[in-house]
């Protein structure tokens, strides 16, 4: 049985109410993605301190035993967690690695996310694996403004931009959630706040997927890169009135560390992924990677 959601706030870093006293481990072993998110640059390198980038990509079979080094460091470690740097649903490698993780360290709390293209499709997959918890990037339900924020999804071999491919995805993203939470595993959103384009849609959001079954809402400020680079962060302002927003409908999260997919140790405390990856190979140069 997966972990309850009072369970989650005491063992799971991002369910905590007053900040993470527990630690993580992010695997990344996911390359491609299926959405152009028009905020999104992944890349290589271990220079930079945001989502989409990690030093390197693993191989399923090579995360066991940098779960074993990293326990050892930092006994801390409760949870371990794939977010990336492409999505965990478009390929195989993330729920190979759940069933890995399931079988070499069952005591840890599996953590996955996802854009949530494909999480419809792939949910009874996703709870045989045993995660306990899922976290859905939905930054809009409205698909005229999801199609602001992102230029086109792969949809089964095919590329489909603008409004459609925008509905094509919120529509999966709600029913991927519905199903998830229906089999009793915890669900968080995460909605990047773009002020210009979504911050007045944000109590929709978070109306409608607390209506679909998720517990947990976290805002994640805009970090200006790729084609929103020219975009502004939102402001202190913003953000509170975002979560006053949101507040009225789900549990929010609010000390979200930004962190990358190969991150390791107690979010805003510790992190040792540089000492871990150092025996991977990991880049020391910035390297960006394609949508495939």
């Amino acid at each position: 049985m997966p972990k309850s959601f009072s369970e989650l706030k005491t063992q799971h870093p991002c369910f905590a109410s007053n900040g993470a006293t527990t630690g993580r481990i992010h695997l990344p072993v996911c390359p491609g993605c299926n959405i152009a998110c028009r905020f999104c640059e992944r890349s290589l390198n271990d220079t930079e301190n945001r989502p989409g980038v990690t030093a390197k990509v693993l191989k399923p079979a090579e995360t066991i035993p940098l779960i074993k080094k990293a326990l050892e460091i930092s006994p801390e470690i409760k949870v371990a967690g794939i977010a990336g740097p492409g999505d965990t649903l478009a390929s195989d490698n993330a729920l190979k690695t759940f069933k890995l993780i399931g079988k070499h360290y069952p005591e840890l709390i599996k953590c996955m996310s996802t854009n949530g293209l494909l999480l419809a499709e792939r949910a009874d997959e996703i709870i045989k694996t045993g995660i306990d918890s899922l976290t859905v990037t939905v930054n809009a339900v409205d698909p005229e403004i999801e199609a602001k924020l992102n230029d086109y999804i792969i949809w089964h071999g095919k590329k489909i931009e603008g409004v459609e491919g925008a509905r094509i995805l919120i529509e999966n993203q709600l029913e991927g959630i519905r199903k998830i939470a229906a089999a009793g595993i915890t669900v968080k959103v995460n909605t990047v706040l773009v002020p210009r384009i979504n911050s007045n849609h944000i109590g929709e959001i978070a109306k409608t997927v607390a209506a679909a079954g998720a517990q947990k809402y976290n805002i994640i400020p805009l970090i200006p890169t790729a084609k929103l680079a020219d975009e502004p962060a939102p402001t202190c302002q913003e953000i509170h009135a975002a979560r006053a927003q949101a507040s009225q409908h789900i549990e929010l999260f609010l000390h979200c560390n930004h962190c990358r997919a190969d991150a390791i140790g107690v979010p805003g405390r510790t992190d040792f992924s540089k000492v871990l990856y150092a025996n991977f190979g990991a880049n020391r140069v910035r390297e960006n990677f394609s949508h495939g």
